[in-house]
C-alpha cells in the first residue's frame, strides 16, 4: 500500500515537472538544499513547455493529477502575490470551470438518492452551470405547494470522487510517515495530523446533509448582519449526494471586471469580505472554510452570498479570544502581547523566551505596518513567519489549520478587488469590538454569570455525584474483603494472551536449544 501511495506521488511529481511547473515561482530565502533539487527537478521539463505560456502549466498539471490537486490549484488562485496574477487568473478556472460529467450520470443520481424519478421531483433539470472538483451544479426549476414555479440549483457529487480522493490521501500519508521518521526537524510540523486533519474536512464535505446543516447554522448566526447571506436549503430535496438550494442571481467574485461594470465600491466588497470572515471565526466560532472566488457572489444591492459550505471550521472560545488579541496586537503593535497570547496558548514552547519571540514577531509586523497590500511580497513574509516556527520550535496546532488557511485564502480574494488593501486596518473594527465586548466590563460580567450558572449545575447534579461516590466506596471494600476480581470476559481474554505468551516462550526456548546444540556439534 504504501509502495502505491509513495508512486502515486512520484507520478504527480513527475507530472508536475514535465509540465514546467517548478519553475514557475520564485521563492525568495530558499536554502541551498532546496535550492539545488529545484535545479536538477526542471530538467525533466518538456521543450514544448518552454513556449508555454506559465498561466497554462499548473493549471494542466492539476487538472490531469485530480480533484486533490485541483483543491490545491483553487487555493493558490486567490495568492496572486505569490503565483503571479496571470496565473491567479488562469487557476481560477479551477474554482468551478472543470469539465462537467454527462448530464444523463447526474439525473440518475438525484432520482438514486431522493428515491423518486427525477420528473417527480423537479418540472426542469438543466445542463451543469458550473463543475468543480468534488461536485457539479445545475439549475432546475421546482413546482412550490401554492402552484408557484421557483428556480434552484442541484448540487451533484461527481461518481467516483470519494476512490480517487482516498487514492490521493494514501500518498498524502505516505509522504507524512516518512518526514516523521526520516526528517526530525519536520515532527513539529506534524505532518501526518495535518493529514488527519485534511482527510476528516474531505470526508465530511462528501456528506450534502452536513453541508445542508452548516448552511442553516451559518444562517442562523448572520441573520442580522449587514451586506452577508447565504442561500436557503431545500430539505426535501437534498441528501447524501444531492444538495438543492434557493438559486442566487449575482455576479460571481470572480469577474472583477463585471462587478465594475455593475458599479459596485470594489474596495468596500474586499473589506466586507474580510469583516464577514472575522466576524463569522472570532463572534460565532463557526466560519467558511472554502472562501475562495468561485464560491462567493455579489447580488444587485452589493449583498454577498457565500455558496459551498463543505468545509467549515470551529474555534472554541479560548481559541476565539487568543485570535482576536492576537490580531489587535498586530494592529496596535502590542508585540509583547502578541507574544504573551502565543505563550498561554501554548503555541510557544514554554522553555523560549517571551522577549525574544516578541522581537521575532516585530521583524514580521513592522515591515507591513503602514503599506497597502501592492507593497507587500507574501512570499517572503510566509518564508519568514517558517523560519520563525522552526527557530523558536513551535509545533503545528492541527485545530488552526482551517483557520489559517482560510485567512490566507479570504486575504488573497480581498486583495483581487483591492489591491492596496490594508489588512490591519480593514481588520480593526471587528476585533476592537469584541474585544470590548468579550474582555470589557460586559465581558468580565458574562464570565461571571457564566460561572455561576456552572456551579448551578453542579449543584444540581451533586445528588448523582453522591450516589456514584457511595457505589464507588462500596466496591472498594468489597475489594478489600474478596480481593480483585475480573469479569468472565476480561478473564477468558487474560488466559488467551497468557496462553499465546506461553506458546512464544516455549518456541523461543526450543530455538535455544537447537542453537547450543548445533555449536556443540561444531
Amino acid at each position: 500500500m504504501a509502495l502505491t501511495a509513495l508512486f502515486r506521488l512520484a507520478r504527480a511529481g513527475y507530472v508536475m515537472a514535465r509540465e514546467g511547473v517548478f519553475g514557475m515561482f520564485d521563492l525568495p530565502d530558499l536554502p541551498p538544499g532546496p535550492h539545488f533539487a529545484l535545479k536538477l527537478v526542471r530538467l525533466l521539463e518538456r521543450r514544448s513547455v518552454r513556449t508555454k505560456p506559465a498561466d497554462r502549466r499548473l493549471t494542466d498539471a492539476l487538472t490531469r493529477l485530480g480533484p486533490s490537486y485541483v483543491k490545491l490549484g483553487q487555493f493558490l488562485a486567490t495568492r496572486a502575490d505569490v503565483v503571479g496574477r496571470d496565473v491567479a487568473r488562469e487557476l481560477a478556472a479551477l474554482q468551478d470551470k472543470l469539465p462537467a460529467f454527462p448530464v444523463e450520470e447526474a439525473r440518475k443520481v438525484v432520482a438514486e438518492q431522493l428515491g423518486r424519478p427525477i420528473d417527480e421531483v423537479f418540472v426542469e433539470f438543466g445542463e451543469a452551470v458550473a463543475a468543480a472538483s468534488i461536485a457539479q451544479v445545475h439549475e432546475a426549476k421546482v413546482l412550490d405547494r401554492d402552484g408557484e414555479v421557483r428556480r434552484v440549483a442541484v448540487k451533484v457529487l461527481r461518481p467516483g470522487v470519494a476512490s480517487r480522493f482516498r487514492r490521493d490521501l494514501d500518498g498524502f500519508y505516505a509522504v507524512a510517515r516518512l518526514a516523521e521518521k526520516l526528517h526530525r526537524p519536520s515532527r513539529r510540523l506534524r505532518p501526518i495530523a495535518v493529514v488527519d486533519t485534511l482527510a476528516r474536512s474531505v470526508e465530511l464535505e462528501m456528506d450534502f446533509r452536513l453541508e445542508a446543516a452548516a448552511l442553516s447554522e451559518m444562517a442562523e448566526n448572520t441573520r442580522d448582519d449587514p451586506g452577508f447571506r447565504v442561500p436557503a436549503v431545500d430539505w426535501t430535496r437534498t441528501a447524501k449526494s444531492v444538495l438543492t438550494l434557493e438559486w442566487i442571481d449575482g455576479r460571481k467574485l470572480s469577474d472583477v471586471e463585471g462587478l465594475a461594470e455593475d458599479g459596485h465600491d470594489l474596495p468596500a466588497l474586499g473589506a466586507s469580505i474580510i469583516q464577514s470572515f472575522l466576524r463569522h471565526a472570532v463572534r460565532d466560532g463557526f466560519f467558511h472554510a472554502d472562501m475562495h472566488q468561485g464560491n462567493l457572489f455579489v447580488e444587485a444591492d452589493g449583498t454577498l452570498v457565500a455558496v459551498d459550505f463543505g468545509i467549515m471550521g470551529r474555534l472554541s472560545r479560548a481559541e476565539r479570544r487568543f485570535l482576536a488579541e492576537i490580531l489587535y496586537g498586530f494592529i496596535t503593535r502590542n508585540y509583547k502581547r502578541v507574544a504573551e497570547v502565543h505563550f498561554e496558548a501554548g503555541y510557544v514552547p514554554g522553555d523560549q523566551d517571551v522577549d525574544l519571540f516578541a522581537q521575532a514577531i516585530r521583524a514580521i509586523g513592522e515591515p507591513i505596518h503602514g503599506h497597502d497590500a501592492s507593497e507587500i511580497s507574501m512570499a517572503r513574509l510566509l518564508t519568514q513567519l517558517l523560519e520563525v516556527t522552526e527557530l523558536f520550535n513551535m509545533h503545528t496546532q492541527t485545530q488552526l489549520i482551517m483557520l489559517q488557511k482560510t485567512m490566507v485564502v479570504v486575504e488573497g480574494v480581498a486583495r483581487t478587488l483591492d489591491p492596496h488593501l490594508d489588512m490591519w486596518r480593514t481588520s480593526e473594527p471587528v476585533v476592537r469590538s469584541w474585544i470590548e465586548h468579550n474582555l470589557g466590563p460586559a465581558g468580565r460580567l458574562q464570565d461571571v454569570a457564566g460561572g455561576l450558572s456552572a456551579l448551578g449545575r453542579i449543584a444540581t447534579d451533586l445528588p448523582i455525584f453522591a450516589e456514584r461516590i457511595g457505589r464507588l466506596s462500596a466496591d472498594f471494600e468489597r475489594m478489600a474483603e474478596r480481593g480483585l476480581r475480573f469479569d468472565p470476559e476480561t478473564a477468558e481474554a487474560i488466559g488467551k494472551a497468557e496462553a499465546r505468551h506461553t506458546r512464544s516462550g516455549r518456541a523461543a526456548l526450543w530455538v535455544i536449544a537447537a542453537l547450543i546444540a548445533l555449536t556443540l556439534l561444531v
